[in-house]
């Protein structure tokens, strides 16, 4: 490490750091400051402090029960998004695909199509198939949007280790499944509790294709757009969002020691 660089560029650095920091999460700090602001309105200066936005939120059954959809569908669709972008992993970087190109560009195709381009045509390909819309379609939606993103995060996990350590095991007389389990499976849990995390997020957090493809059973994120309308239904939302800020802190803190494990163990593993 050179530590002869001028005091200015490190200071240059600090500050970009800092303003960047702020420019993301000072908004976003917001959320829980006018959560507990004792006035439905927001804006300055703050009324007072209160926990009544917090009961109002616990005592709201259209919102919890668009929270349990959404919580609902981004478990379904993080555990089979992962399962699928495991096995497509598993196809890309131990197999010999003839087209392999064409095929990966096809499962990338959702990532790089507009949402509501691809919202527009799943609801015309269930209006034309007959297909009522429900909670059912807004997941197989989150699916293909999220499968490709696991792919990404789960070959590059698949990628990072030597092949010969799968081929040790099946020399010592393991079957293909037995050493995926017990071989494979530990050197890419890191990758996969990735996954899981990341396509959760996106499904819970996806908005267009549920307001095209969902029914009478909203997703939170169209409750939330559908509350904006009304004033007072404004900071029990707030307090929803400052309530998951923080469980999403807590996730993303869990992802990052997880990850940071993961690194540790190549290293202390020599992969």
């Amino acid at each position: 490490m050179n530590t002869n660089r001028p005091w200015w560029r490190l200071d240059g650095f600090y500050i970009y750091a800092v303003l960047y920091l702020t420019f993301i999460y000072l908004p976003v700090l917001f959320l829980p400051l006018f959560s507990f602001n004792d006035s439905k309105y927001i804006a300055f200066p703050l009324k007072g402090f209160t926990l009544k936005w917090y009961e109002a939120m616990i005592n709201n059954p259209p919102m919890l029960s668009a929270l349990m959809n959404s919580i609902k569908i981004g478990l379904v669709v993080a555990i089979l998004s992962t399962i699928f972008g495991l096995l497509a992993a598993k196809a890309v970087t131990r197999y010999r695909m003839p087209g392999r190109g064409p095929v990966v560009g096809f499962i990338m195709i959702p990532l790089v199509i507009p949402e509501i381009i691809l919202g527009i045509s799943l609801l015309i390909l269930l209006n034309l198939a007959d297909i009522p819309l429900s909670l059912l379609t807004v997941g197989f939606a989150h699916l293909l949007l999220c499968v490709p993103f696991s792919m990404l995060v789960l070959v590059s996990r698949m990628e990072g280790f030597d092949k010969s350590m799968e081929e040790a095991g099946l020399d010592l007389g393991e079957n293909a499944w037995m050493t995926f389990w017990r071989v494979t499976f530990p050197i890419v849990l890191p990758g996969i509790i990735a996954s899981l995390l990341l396509t959760f997020t996106i499904s819970f957090d996806e908005f267009v294709l549920a307001f095209f493809l969902s029914s009478i059973d909203q997703t939170l994120p169209v409750y939330i757009w559908s509350s904006l309308r009304f004033p007072s239904k404004l900071p029990s939302t707030l307090a929803l969002g400052a309530t998951i800020f923080m469980a999403s802190f807590i996730v993303v803190t869990f992802a990052e020691w997880v990850r940071r494990g993961g690194v540790r163990l190549d290293s202390t593993s020599g992969i």
